[in-house]
């Protein structure tokens, strides 16, 4: 078993190798009608073309859900998305908050960001900035975000409940998260979990769906809501890189269920205090 930081070297490595690529390369490679499906990266992407801000450049077809479709984000808002890779739901949420909102966009991967600056260079805003820093360790302040977005990211992060401690770091009271994630139920054959290009594609670092749940419940998060769930079937010609015929029939035959889904959760508005002090001017 590969340490935190040999797992995040190892997807850091990966997606830099990605960046590196456009989305019709990414692409060529993954599950479409009667293709042939030998990368895991894209199986899970959704369509993103008809969402206001859609930029083909910033798309590279990774993510497993539409994050910022669902995340309520209004006009003046401050958006972070975690794991912004080239900037795509970025650029989304820019189009939701406007000229007055800000968007920040973290990423762990050098090349991701560098992607994403030509990108906004480009494009010519002054509202959206990228943020080289590991999610573990947001690179932002304290009560800040109005939304967290991230799409396909925490599932190949070691430590699932720091990261959610530091999203309920950085919203303000009363902010919400919605994001796109990958999450199991039953247990994948121990050859895929195992494997370095099935952790870096999402299946082999993601973790049971009731645990996931539980891991925001544990942060104090409330109002937690399944806003989105598909399930998740990895063609035969990327099981067969790692599991045998036999293998193959077994794991079919499982009861075990892949799923993307999108989770919503809000951080908790500042109580007021229900006593009055003398000469404190409340009452």
């Amino acid at each position: 078993m590969k340490t935190e930081t040999e797992l995040k070297e190892m997807v850091k490595q990966k997606y830099g190798e990605i960046a590196a690529q456009d989305k019709t390369v990414n692409q060529s490679s993954c599950c479409g009608a009667g293709g042939c499906s030998t990368e895991v990266y894209t199986i899970m992407s959704d369509e993103y073309t008809d969402l206001k801000g859609y930029n083909p450049d910033a798309d590279l077809g990774l993510g497993c859900g539409l994050p910022t479709a669902f995340a309520k984000i209004n006009k003046g808002d401050t958006v972070i998305d975690l794991g912004s890779g080239a900037g795509n739901d970025c650029f989304i949420a820019r189009a939701q908050v406007g000229e007055k909102g800000r968007v920040i966009g973290i990423d762990f991967t050098e090349k991701m960001i560098e992607k994403a600056r030509e990108n906004v260079d480009k494009l010519g805003y002054n509202n959206v900035e990228f943020r080289f820093g590991d999610i573990e360790q947001i690179p932002v302040t304290s009560n800040i975000a109005d939304v967290v977005v991230s799409n396909c990211v925490l599932n190949l992060v070691p430590n699932k409940f720091n990261v959610m401690k530091e999203i309920y770091r950085v919203l303000k009271p009363g902010g919400h998260f919605s994001i796109s994630d990958i999450v199991l139920q039953g247990q994948i054959p121990a050859q895929l979990k195992e494997a370095a290009e099935m952790y870096a594609g999402c299946v082999a670092g993601a973790i049971q769906k009731e645990v996931y749940l539980e891991t925001i419940t544990a942060t104090g998060f409330k109002n937690i809501q399944l806003q989105k769930e598909k399930a998740i079937i990895i063609p035969d010609d990327i099981l067969q890189n790692f599991l045998n015929e036999e293998q193959m029939a077994i794991y079919k035959k499982s009861n075990t269920a892949i799923y993307s889904i999108t989770v919503y959760a809000e951080k908790p508005a500042e109580e007021k205090s229900s006593c009055c002090v003398p000469g404190s001017g409340c009452c």
